[in-house]
């Protein structure tokens, strides 16, 4: 038996009218895709970030109530020379955050003394002459800069020795904290 082909061509033809139709179809196709993705529009936004010069607190005098006798109280006033200060630099007209941590006493071995009354005074200058009033606290209080990015800050208190206070050198802590807002 033999196998014959009435028309060798004609199913070569058949073929390729199949894949001319297949091409045209995925042209329309492709003409209603693009016209749909014409539609679609987009935009660039640009991103940036200035950072701003770091904080710096430092401490230029410690608060110093110096010799005190029991029984007898002594207040240091934010205008003394043995009143703390603080310099505080960063940012020129930068506002700032500062909260302090302050002892309600001040230890010698297992003995403490009481210290109270906290004051404190801020300005742009370094004079504790005059400048704002504030109570230093654990709560915080806003400040600016000066132009310069400055800021000083003084802290004065009362330390009360009871009448049989314990003879000793008293040390504590009073720390200041700073931050951008």
């Amino acid at each position: 038996m033999s196998l014959r082909l009435s028309n060798p061509l004609a199913g070569l033809r058949a073929f390729r009218l199949s894949a001319e139709l297949i091409i045209a179809v995925s042209l329309v196709l492709l003409m209603f895709d693009a016209g749909r993705l014409q539609a679609q529009t987009s935009a660039s936004a640009n991103v940036t970030a200035s950072v701003s010069q770091p904080l710096s607190v430092s401490a230029t005098n410690g608060l110093a109530f110096g010799t005190l006798f029991p029984g007898n109280n002594k207040t240091v006033a934010v205008t003394d020379a043995a009143a703390a200060a603080f310099s505080i630099s960063g940012a020129a007209n930068g506002n700032v955050s500062m909260t302090f941590s302050i002892p309600t006493t001040i230890t010698s071995g297992g003995n403490s003394l009481t210290v109270d009354s906290w004051a404190a005074r801020r300005n742009t200058t370094n004079s504790a002459s005059a400048g704002t009033d504030f109570t230093p606290s654990a709560s915080a209080t806003q400040a600016v800069l000066s132009g310069s990015g400055n800021l000083y800050v003084f802290v004065g208190a009362t330390a009360h020795p009871g009448s049989s206070q314990a003879a000793g050198a008293y040390t504590g802590t009073l720390t200041l904290t700073v931050v951008y807002f």
